[in-house]
């Protein structure tokens, strides 16, 4: 029987991935396990007899650094739309860069860009008045994803407060699920947060770059704020971040000069071969998977479930390789 419950938890465990990524619930599984997970760790850091009020006093300061950060990321995003070094900065840099292009390109492509940056708003513009429909449902999934989050917020929350629940009289099934769920958390903590690891190196590397190294040379680019916050953002998804935040600065490297952007695309390809090994070293430690392993599961699940599955594979391929060495498969 207890094989059979085994078999079981492993069918619903396989069925729950495609439901979570098939229904959007991505956003609501990371978010109540990044808030267990964290919760768990602080409150590990109490005294052991404070009991379970040690995990609501954890709780309770994430919530703090969770609202103080939104408050943050609110504020942040009102300077970088009203102030004059946010999104003017921005229309600059992609202006510089366009006069860049135009010179480097063959005539009859560089016509085809924008003059001046007046010019290039009227495009933005028009843009935006085309696609308003599509930035109107955009904005609605937004507030569908950030109320998933703060519902998953507020489940693994709850969860966290109650695990000292830890009955031997759990029904037999409910004990096997458990492990699962179990297995899963320990995944995600692996991942994740060796995953934040990795991107604090790689956007202390770029800081290096931008600050130090270009400004020896008397090079300056803009808005390095946004470009260091960039970084460590997508920086988060593992190996593609690291290729998207490389192609924006060498996007705005251009609008220097084509040598800074080549200067830069050299530095940051060597940064990025330099994570092949700082990535074996602590996610392949943290779940003996290798470089490639990852990157098929993620083209894989990008294949058949979209972003989505390019996100989840990390996690998913870490909780199926320790599912299967519990098994001794592997």
């Amino acid at each position: 029987m207890t094989k059979g419950l085994t078999l079981t938890s492993y069918v619903l465990a396989a069925l729950a991935i495609p439901v979570v990524l098939c229904f959007h619930l991505l956003p609501t599984l990371f978010s109540g396990l990044a808030v267990y997970v964290l919760t768990i760790k602080l409150a590990g850091r109490l005294p052991v007899q404070w009991g379970s009020l040690a995990h609501k006093l954890a709780l309770t300061a994430l919530v703090g650094c969770v609202i103080l950060a939104l408050f943050g990321a609110i504020f942040s995003l009102w300077s970088f739309l009203d102030g004059s070094g946010g999104m003017a900065a921005l229309l600059s840099a992609a202006a510089d860069t366009l006069e860049s292009l135009r010179h480097t390109l063959a005539p009859d492509m560089a016509a085809a860009i924008p003059h001046t940056m007046e010019d290039l708003r009227q495009e933005v513009n028009v843009m935006l008045r085309e696609n308003a429909h599509r930035i109107s449902a955009a904005g609605i999934a937004g507030v569908r994803i950030f109320a998933h989050v703060l519902l998953g917020m507020v489940v693994g929350g709850i969860t966290a407060i109650y695990h000292f629940d830890t009955s031997d009289q759990l029904p037999p099934l409910v004990a096997v699920l458990r492990e699962r769920i179990r297995m899963l958390v320990d995944a995600f903590d692996k991942v994740v947060f060796a995953q934040v690891k990795i991107s604090a190196l790689n956007t202390i590397l770029t800081a290096f770059y931008l600050l130090v190294v270009l400004p020896s040379f008397n090079i300056h680019l803009p808005m390095l704020t946004v470009l260091l916050t960039f970084t460590f953002v997508v920086g988060l998804l593992p190996i593609i971040g690291n290729l998207v935040s490389n192609t924006v600065i060498v996007l705005i490297s251009l609008g220097v000069s084509p040598g800074v952007a080549i200067a830069s695309l050299v530095f940051l390809v060597a940064i990025h071969k330099l994570e092949y090994f700082t990535n074996a070293y602590i996610v392949g430690g943290e779940v003996q998977a290798r470089a490639w392993e990852l990157l098929c599961a993620m083209v894989v699940m990008e294949a058949v479930f979209g972003i989505a599955g390019l996100i989840a594979a990390p996690v998913a391929y870490a909780w199926l390789k320790a599912e299967l060495r519990a098994q001794n498969l592997i």
